[in-house]
């Protein structure tokens, strides 16, 4: 009679790879690099060779990758996620991180805002007070969705987004990349339904929460 083998735990099943994200997220974090690294005066102008070795927005890879992702955005084509988390993690280790990160968030937004319907984004904006309201609540929900990859909820005045998890986002990690989400949830706010004001961060991953949480007054100017 064979003996019944020993049961064995596998142990936890791996982890599914997070799915792949829209291109305009790493091609908003390298135009915000080479942006920052441009020179603003006429005389540095006369070292750019020089500066394009040491500063990595005016590298021809930086360069490359641009227009990498520039095409990618044309043909809705969407990049690994871990291909803009390591991106965001260099970033990170740059002096003026928070400032790219900043950056990256409004060009980001206002590229996502921008590849939107031009008709809802008037209606958003021109209609009454009352009937837009409900038309930019709509598009804004489309936009966390699809585009930033979150939830957008409306609780009473208040606006919620949340996100399990946001690309390149360690824990302890300082500037977070979170930082890119806040500013496209403000600058996508803006433009849509022409609020202003505070973006809080109430939980984050970096702090060792369970995923990231936004929350901005539901209230136009």
């Amino acid at each position: 009679m064979s003996s019944v083998p020993p049961h064995r735990d596998p142990g936890p099943a791996p982890a599914s790879p997070a799915p792949p994200l829209e291109a305009r997220l790493p091609l908003a974090l390298l135009e915000a690099v080479r942006v920052i690294d441009t020179p603003e005066n006429d005389w540095d102008l006369e070292l750019l060779e020089e500066l394009r070795t040491k500063r990595l927005g005016l590298s021809a890879t930086v360069q490359q990758q641009i227009r990498r992702y520039a095409d990618a955005v044309r043909v809705r084509q969407r990049v690994p996620a871990e291909e803009v988390a390591q991106l965001a993690r260099l970033i990170g280790r740059r002096p003026d991180a928070e400032q790219a990160f900043r950056e990256a968030g409004r060009r980001w937004a206002h590229g996502v805002v921008e590849s939107t319907s031009p008709t809802r984004r008037r209606a958003a904006r021109g209609l009454p007070g009352w009937l837009a309201r409900p038309v930019a609540l709509g598009l804004l929900r489309t936009i966390a969705s699809r585009s930033l990859g979150g939830q957008l909820v409306r609780q009473g005045s208040a606006l919620h987004f949340h996100l399990h998890a946001p690309a390149g986002v360690d824990a302890g990690a300082a500037p977070s990349p979170c930082l890119v989400y806040e500013a496209a949830l403000r600058e996508a706010l803006r433009e849509v339904a022409g609020m202003e004001g505070a973006v809080d961060h109430m939980q984050c991953r970096a702090r060792g929460d369970a995923g990231c949480e936004w929350r901005a007054e539901w209230r136009r100017r």
